[in-house]
């Protein structure tokens, strides 16, 4: 029998859950110091048990969607192709643990340029288009910042805030903290929360 979970904010089954969206930095690989940028692969340190919580949501049938505002692209910090270059790297490192990620999509936009940029949907708006049975009601968010969590509570989803490393939050994580349904210190304490039944 399937547990309903009432205090992650609606009397939905766990099962029903059917895409999580994840932001990348500062929950899929270490979040680098305020007003720097993860600009290549060198850059990107994967937290620890990252890649045997993406695979336990694969097992489980469970979309994995990245979703990632990458201003670095607007300043001229560095290219969309190194953006796409790490997740081809990202992905390959995955799959040695019989994981991967459904999807890709990030915002190369500066604040006020597009309608990409979280919390704004255009980001949601790019994956329903290429996956149609996505929905926010079987969907989560799991994110660190407060423009990751009003996105997904724009957009009527389930959130997940994660605290990762306090001495590189961004300003505004107490507030996403507590406007998230949850709030766990890792990806893999997440979806073990959601893979609980």
């Amino acid at each position: 029998m399937i547990t309903t979970v009432r205090e992650f904010g609606m009397n939905v089954p766990i099962a029903a859950v059917e895409t999580v969206f994840l932001d990348r930095d500062g929950v899929i690989n270490e979040k680098l110091p305020e007003g720097q940028f993860v600009r290549s692969w060198a850059d990107f340190h994967m937290l620890p048990g990252v890649p045997e919580a993406i695979a336990r949501l694969n097992r489980a049938g469970i979309r994995v969607i990245v979703v990632s505002n990458q201003s670095g692209i607007a300043r001229g910090l560095y290219r969309a192709d190194d953006v796409l270059e790490m997740h081809r790297k990202l992905q390959a490192s995955l799959a040695q643990y019989e994981a991967r990620i459904d999807g890709f999509y990030f915002c190369p936009h500066g604040n006020h340029q597009c309608n990409c940029r979280k919390p704004l949907p255009g980001l949601y708006e790019q994956a329903a288009a290429e996956f149609p049975s996505i929905a926010p009601a079987t969907s989560v968010m799991i994110g660190d910042s407060l423009p990751d969590i009003e996105f997904g509570k724009r957009l009527g989803m389930r959130t997940i805030f994660i605290e990762g490393n306090p001495e590189r939050q961004k300003p505004g994580a107490e507030a996403a903290a507590m406007l998230a349904n949850r709030r766990f210190a890792s990806l893999d304490q997440a979806a073990g929360f959601l893979l609980t039944d």
